[in-house]
């Protein structure tokens, strides 16, 4: 298994390919026996979250008709786990090939609404080790998150004292705004709900990457759809996504409409924030330097959902610290 990824290494009448993986402590490989495939995952560091909290998570998706990888064998002492294999499309690469993504983002829309109607269990069954907790996403966990931007991108090319500065002035200016939030923390979170997590699997859409699910705002998930990073729609196009969520959920927004928009900026910003920070870390801790070229248009969307008022005192003290240029910049010496 010690093969390079895209290798195939054949054991027993078995095929073995390590595969991609993700920003995590996992490693993948997919196992080929008479033409059938299954992944399995091993993971050395942070193995509750990356396999039991994993495994108990998408037993409760099942559970409630949404396509998740199902369990076949695990070791979890060992760090080792078999799951289903939902193939390689994932609808990243789905929608590059597509013109018209609109059509495909209603049916992504349509999950997630599926996905939010499902009353959420603070205790999730595992099969082998009890219990699950699924937590709240408070607001110590939204500053806890946010902390990653000062933490690890401004040490990148501020010193330490600039950067302590700028982190205890934003964060009084972070917590005013976290305040505001409008919706309780009463929904199915992913947390992580973006088109590489989801799966063209035939006619159907299959998730991954479940393991940080949380108890949150029905926002988040929707942010982190529209606002997704990694792909790069049109202000147009996440206009459409954004209006079709809300017609297909107008009973519950009908007359707050006002304040879910204020929530979707909100989270959408934190995330933002959360994201250039994760991605600075897995360059300067892990040596990921891939994520880097992400960092410039993360800030091009967080610079979108500050164009409210609310944000004033935030861009300000952003604007002032971090330079255009800076923002443009995918690699730091």
């Amino acid at each position: 298994m010690g093969s390079e990824n895209g290798k195939t290494i054949t054991l027993m009448q078995s095929k073995i390919q390590k595969i991609g993986g993700d920003a995590s402590f996992r490693k993948f490989y997919r196992i080929t026996y008479n033409k059938k495939s299954k992944i399995i995952i091993f993971a050395k560091k942070e193995k509750y979250q990356n396999l039991i909290a994993y495994s108990a998570i998408n037993n409760f998706l099942k559970r409630n008709k949404i396509l998740a990888p199902k369990l076949f064998n695990q070791n979890y002492s060992k760090g080792i786990m078999i799951i289903e294999d939902f193939g390689n499309l994932t609808f990243y690469k789905f929608l590059l090939k597509k013109k018209n993504r609109f059509k495909s983002y209603k049916k992504l829309i349509d999950l997630l609404i599926k996905i939010q109607k499902i009353k959420p269990e603070k205790k999730i069954k595992n099969t082998v080790v009890g219990f699950h907790t699924l937590k709240e996403y408070t607001n110590q966990t939204l500053h806890k998150e946010s902390d990653l931007f000062f933490d690890w991108y401004l040490p990148m090319f501020l010193n330490k004292k600039n950067s302590l500065g700028i982190k205890k002035k934003t964060k009084k200016i972070l917590n005013e705004i976290y305040k505001k939030l409008n919706f309780p923390n009463s929904y199915f979170v992913h947390r992580d709900y973006h088109v590489q997590n989801l799966m063209k699997v035939g006619k159907r859409i299959g998730i991954i990457d479940s393991q940080d699910a949380l108890i949150g705002n029905p926002a988040y998930d929707l942010a982190s759809l529209i606002d997704d990073v990694r792909i790069r729609n049109s202000n147009k196009l996440k206009k459409q996504i954004y209006n079709y969520y809300l017609k297909k959920n107008h009973n519950m927004y009908r007359f707050q409409s006002k304040e879910f928009l204020e929530d979707f900026n909100i989270l959408s910003v934190q995330r933002c924030l959360k994201i250039i920070g994760i991605f600075s870390r897995l360059y300067k801790r892990d040596k990921k330097k891939i994520y880097l070229k992400l960092i410039p248009y993360t800030w091009t969307l967080l610079e979108l959902r500050m164009r409210n008022k609310i944000f004033s005192d935030l861009r300000k003290v952003l604007n002032i610290n971090i330079k255009k240029r800076t923002r443009k910049m995918s690699i730091f010496k």
